[in-house]
């Protein structure tokens, strides 16, 4: 069964959607709703039947999935009446506002046997799936710490985003992205949580936040975003115990680094730095050193969209899963609440 698609919410994020998922085959976005009588003429413009009133869309019956792109604070009510209504459910993250309120969705999507995921898209990230497939491989040995992080020069933040109660801020803007690519890319289990938030430009929501994930297996995962970074850091940092990982960019451009044969002959000299002598921080040689391309990977958000099809038909199983999109907001809940007590979560 094709994807007959209807979108609530014809913002940005709302004609993004129609752009990319009618590029799979099989999805057909047919309508739009909004509150705003602008944005609905835009979408009739752009072809689709647009709709002033969420009861007349949802009795569209040519609609058989509901993309919901609206301000975070309205997702649950709108999930369960398109999930009541018989639809197929797809949500912007973050999903909600709450777990109770997530765990309402996915009542009303059981209830109703429909299908309910979230567009956790950068799951199909190039520079992710290059960290994650160099990881699984072992290609620089058993993994000790990652670092993920996020830096804009901007500053403010704009829209529904720069207000809380609309659930703006970053933790729940990019910080949804990058903690579900941590959970999505380490099996083991989160047992402790620290974040620090900061309003540094923004003083309603966090526009810069450090969080700190420690896992079950000792490994350590640490999560930066922040929107007014003029010289920003690389976008991975990932250290083994056999050789390092560095990615700069969104693209995937970076290396890897690990030792060859050639560093059991260089013994650790004394040098003398500005800060001093130092033997634990003397460089390493570059002809004791290998340098690696990342593995190369193939992948593309649309994949997204192809994959809640062929759920839909019976085909697959759904790669952004339900109890996936619970524990990432675990995490950000665990956040939330380090950052008000001043102190480490446990798990």
């Amino acid at each position: 069964m094709p994807i007959k698609l209807g979108i609530i919410g014809y913002g940005g994020m709302g004609m993004w959607h129609h752009k990319n998922a009618q590029k799979v085959g099989g999805v057909d976005v047919v309508a739009a709703f909004d509150i705003d009588a602008y944005q609905v003429n835009v979408a009739k413009e752009a072809g689709l039947k647009g709709y002033h009133s969420l009861d007349e869309f949802l009795k569209d019956e040519e609609i058989n999935t509901v993309l919901i792109a609206t301000p975070n604070d309205v997702h649950k009510d709108l999930a369960v009446a398109s999930a009541n209504a018989g639809k197929n459910v797809i949500v912007e993250k973050p999903v909600a506002m709450s777990m109770k309120e997530i765990d309402e969705i996915i009542e009303a999507a059981e209830k109703n046997n429909v299908v309910f995921t979230v567009h956790q898209n950068r799951r199909w990230d190039k520079d992710f799936n290059k960290v994650k497939k160099a990881v699984e491989l072992g290609m620089i040995g058993d993994v000790y710490t990652i670092e993920s992080r996020v830096h804009g020069a901007g500053g403010l933040i704009y829209g529904w985003r720069n207000k809380k109660e609309c659930g703006g801020g970053m933790l729940l803007d990019w910080g949804v992205h990058l903690i579900d690519q941590i959970l999505y890319m380490i099996p083991n289990k989160v047992v402790r949580v620290y974040a620090e938030l900061f309003s540094v430009l923004n003083k309603d929501v966090d526009d810069y936040f450090k969080l700190l994930m420690k896992f079950d297996n000792g490994l350590s995962a640490q999560i930066e975003v922040g929107t007014f970074c003029l010289k920003p850091l690389p976008r991975w940092f990932v250290g083994g115990n056999k050789g390092t990982l560095v990615v700069d960019d969104f693209e995937g451009h970076g290396e890897i680094v690990k030792l060859n044969k050639l560093a059991d002959k260089f013994d650790a000299e004394i040098v003398e730095t500005t800060a001093g002598p130092t033997r634990t921080f003397a460089p390493r040689p570059e002809e004791v050193k290998d340098h690696f391309e990342l593995p190369d990977v193939n992948s593309e958000w649309i994949e997204f969209y192809a994959n809640v099809r062929d759920t839909i038909e019976g085909k697959a199983e759904l790669i952004v899963k339900p109890d996936e999109v619970k524990k990432v907001y675990s995490i950000i809940e665990a956040a939330f609440k380090s950052n008000q007590l001043g102190k480490a979560v446990e798990l």
